[in-house]
């Protein structure tokens, strides 16, 4: 299902710089007036209580975060993650439209990772996320 939302190019400029140059750990995206998917917030902050904070409480949005974590291996490792926030408090004409835009705004961000679709807090907690991470 599409709804013909469009992606405004500052979406995939600022995933550019989050996925290449690290100039962001977070992207929060918002759909504008029902007709296009635009940045509604970045960040540098590496706190992920932050990126948590950064999602609205009654409101739907896409976000990306680069997740960095110890791998039981050993070693460092990022993994990008796609999150599709749609809270149960939402109205469900904004649930409608953000689950019809959203492969518009997947397939403009190529290396992803992950992809988390939350309702609430508890299945976007970073043990949560983490866990889905290590699975894959």
């Amino acid at each position: 299902m599409s709804t013909g939302v469009a992606v405004n190019d500052a979406c995939v400029e600022a995933f550019q710089g989050l996925k290449l140059g690290k100039k962001h750990k977070f992207i929060v995206y918002r759909i504008e007036h029902n007709e296009e998917i635009v940045v509604d917030q970045t960040s540098t902050d590496a706190d992920y209580d932050s990126f948590i904070g950064a999602l609205p409480e009654n409101d739907c949005r896409y976000a990306i975060y680069d997740l960095e974590f110890e791998h039981p291996d050993g070693g460092q490792r990022n993994k990008i993650i796609f999150i599709a926030w749609s809270p149960d408090t939402a109205r469900i004409r904004s649930k409608m439209i953000y689950a019809g835009s959203k492969d518009a705004l997947r397939r403009k961000l190529v290396g992803i990772a992950q992809e988390v679709q939350a309702t609430d807090l508890s299945e976007v907690s970073y043990d949560s996320v983490l866990e889905r991470v290590m699975r894959v």
